[in-house]
């Protein structure tokens, strides 16, 4: 009864859009996570009247962004070395923020903190939201392949939540450095992946498999089905 209930749910033709506006809303709430930490992490080093300018700046480059990602979906997947591009700015912004936390841990207790500025602040989250951009854009790429608007839904969908978690990440930071350094842990291991499945992809691109695996150690090889995963998505 239940494979009979779903089988004719699936012969609906309104079944198809919805199930793949389920996974590109999935994946963006993910992604998002991890974006709301770097801009939180960018702007928690200024006053809540500027921590709240460059976060609607950020959102709104986000946004620019990521629907222009998405309309140029195809052309993005034909580009050899992209993911891995954005994984290595992403390590940039990880070393900025790094330096930021230091400086402000190694400020003694009677002095007082040099402030933030705003332009280094935006700087980072554009950056942050360039190379996330790419890689949130690029995972929901073969789920909504032929759907555009509905990538285009979630994508918004996902920066409104990330704006919001983004504020409240930054007004925490302000008041417990410490998560300062978990965020920076969590967008460290974001921009590591993204270096990590750059390079193999770009290795699979470039159809360098053999030389590659003939050069690594055996868990680190590129196994026939990653590939044959890679060419099917792109």
């Amino acid at each position: 009864m239940i494979d009979s209930l779903f089988g004719s749910l699936t012969g609906q033709a309104w079944f198809g859009p919805i199930s793949v506006f389920i996974q590109v809303l999935m994946i963006d709430l993910v992604l998002a996570g991890d974006n709301a930490v770097a801009v939180g992490l960018a702007a928690g080093g200024l006053n809540p009247k500027d921590r709240g300018r460059v976060i609607l700046l950020g959102l709104a480059a986000a946004v620019i962004m990521r629907i222009g990602f998405a309309l140029v979906t195809t052309q993005l997947l034909g580009l050899i070395g992209l993911l891995l591009a954005g994984g290595v700015l992403l390590l940039w912004v990880c070393w900025k923020m790094w330096r930021d936390l230091r400086s402000e841990g190694d400020v003694n207790a009677h002095e007082i903190p040099q402030p933030k500025s705003f332009r280094n602040a935006f700087l980072q989250i554009l950056i942050a939201d360039l190379s996330m951009s790419l890689d949130n854009v690029l995972a929901v790429a073969g789920a909504a392949r032929d759907h555009p608007m509905i990538l285009a839904v979630g994508l918004l969908l996902s920066i409104i939540l990330m704006g919001v978690a983004a504020n409240w990440i930054a007004s925490m930071l302000s008041r417990h450095r410490w998560i300062g350094y978990i965020g920076l842990g969590i967008v460290l291991y974001v921009a590591i992946h993204m270096v990590w499945q750059g390079h193999r992809t770009t290795v699979i691109d470039l159809h360098k498999v053999e030389q590659y695996n003939a050069a690594m150690p055996s868990w680190a090889q590129i196994t026939p089905a990653e590939e044959a995963e890679h060419k099917r998505a792109r």
